[in-house]
């Protein structure tokens, strides 16, 4: 794991009219580093990840990716620049198979519509990119069927793939847990220290077991300001943690 953050953000803040939803919050991730943000619902944690991914700019402060200045970046930048996310819900194309999906996400990256037409050997790139994300999420076997038919889990798996097509520097993961049972949940705990070692990852996530299970760091935001950020253990025993948090109860 690098001393030196792949993603950081300084001194954040994001306001809604009167509503501050993220206040003063600096974070940073490190490429091998799985980072966890828990809190409370309306801590502000998916406003986090939507300024991390460009999809929201910040009232004030500073994002920095590999040391350099992307504050205000918009998405489409931030995915090129090796930042790719995904999101509460999932985001695939049902109809379609599971390995056009991640080609698609992979096309998206790569080339234009007409350039993938003009060479076959950027189509046979593309596919070997695909099978290749696929491979890394456990999905090959999966390849040809329709997206729509996997279970919850496996279109987690899915679109982390999709992520994956895009060559990133960072995954960004809004809740991959959420609706999964336990043999499911079992598996992506697998995939993110898989994935963590070639990666720098920031989870949000409200199960707690898991967060506990696979996090290197963790930072605890309330109301939209970091109470408390550290290693695992050392979060688990913040006093001021346990009580705006985990009920008073490590």
């Amino acid at each position: 794991m690098s001393d030196t953050p792949i993603l950081e953000t300084r001194n954040l803040f994001r306001s809604f009219g009167g509503l501050q939803a993220v206040r003063d919050v600096s974070i940073e991730l490190r490429a091998g580093e799985l980072h966890a943000v828990i809190g409370p619902n309306g801590a502000g944690k998916s406003t986090l990840v939507n300024l991390l991914a460009g999809e929201l700019r910040p009232t004030a402060g500073h994002i920095l990716l590999d040391g350099h200045e992307i504050t205000g970046t918009p998405n489409w930048k931030m995915t090129a620049a090796g930042v790719a996310r995904s999101f509460q819900r999932t985001n695939v194309f049902l109809p379609l198979t599971v390995h056009d999906n991640v080609r698609l996400a992979a096309q998206a990256h790569a080339y234009s519509l007409r350039a993938m037409f003009r060479s076959a050997k950027a189509a046979t790139e593309l596919d070997d990119r695909t099978m290749a994300c696929l491979a890394r999420v456990g999905l090959t076997d999966a390849a040809d069927r329709i997206a729509g038919e996997l279970s919850h889990g496996e279109q987690r798996q899915l679109e982390i793939a999709m992520a994956l097509a895009s060559e990133p520097k960072v995954l960004l993961l809004d809740e991959p847990l959420a609706g999964m049972g336990q043999e499911e949940a079992g598996r992506m705990a697998k995939l993110l220290d898989a994935l963590t070692r070639d990666h720098g990852v920031l989870l949000i996530e409200h199960d707690m077991d898991f967060v506990f299970q696979v996090a290197h760091r963790l930072t605890v935001l309330v109301e939209g300001s970091v109470l408390a950020t550290g290693k695992p253990a050392d979060v688990r025993e913040n006093k001021a943690v346990q009580a705006a948090y985990l009920g008073g109860h490590a």
